[in-house]
């Protein structure tokens, strides 16, 4: 049994000093997971990569969950910074929100690539189908583009074979993309 698991199961049993030894064996790896999400958002995001890192942490470690090592483990962080960064999108979108209005940045920044909080929200929205049908091709998308590692990184954390996390991805790209053709009422091509 890894380090990772027995200290998440001393935390479940109540060890109250579990939680301070399990901290800085995984906060390196959250922050790098965080800090990529974060750095996919558009500018003027309010949340930081560290608030990101404990959000999604007091969400795992309040989990009743079964961890099944460290990959596990991070595998979960990136589902739970997933559905964080989702909530606030989702949020962003509400009138009440500014939602109606379009953030205009008068810097460089704004001419880089980055996701929109409705293709936030598109992209979950598909994974969760596509999880239903292909979980471990899901896991995949999950943490490549939402925690940001590479497809290697990704096949790894998963336990995967490099071949096989590259397979995975390349199916559920093409999955997701003739996913979003359709809602968009694109004739999907064959």
């Amino acid at each position: 049994m890894n380090e990772v698991r027995r200290l998440i199961e001393r935390i479940e049993l109540g060890g109250t000093h579990a939680a301070d030894e399990l901290v800085p064996i995984v906060y390196e790896q959250l922050r790098r997971l965080a800090h990529s999400q974060l750095a996919k958002e558009s500018p003027g995001q309010s949340l930081q990569t560290v608030d990101l890192v404990h959000e999604a942490y007091l969400r795992l470690v309040g989990s009743d969950q079964d961890w099944h090592g460290k990959g596990h483990f991070l595998a979960a962080a990136a589902e739970a910074m997933r559905r964080i960064l989702v909530e606030r999108a989702r949020r962003k979108s509400r009138i009440k929100y500014g939602g109606r209005y379009a953030r205009v940045e008068l810097s460089d920044a704004a001419a880089r690539s980055q996701a929109s909080p409705e293709e936030v929200i598109a992209v979950s929205e598909l994974l969760d189908a596509l999880e239903k049908q292909h979980p471990q091709e899901a896991q995949i998308v999950k943490l490549h583009y939402f925690a940001g590692l590479s497809i290697s990184e990704a096949g790894r954390a998963l336990g995967l074979p490099r071949s096989t996390a590259h397979r995975h991805w390349t199916f559920a790209r093409a999955w997701l993309h003739e996913a979003m053709r359709e809602q968009d009422g694109e004739t999907p091509t064959t």
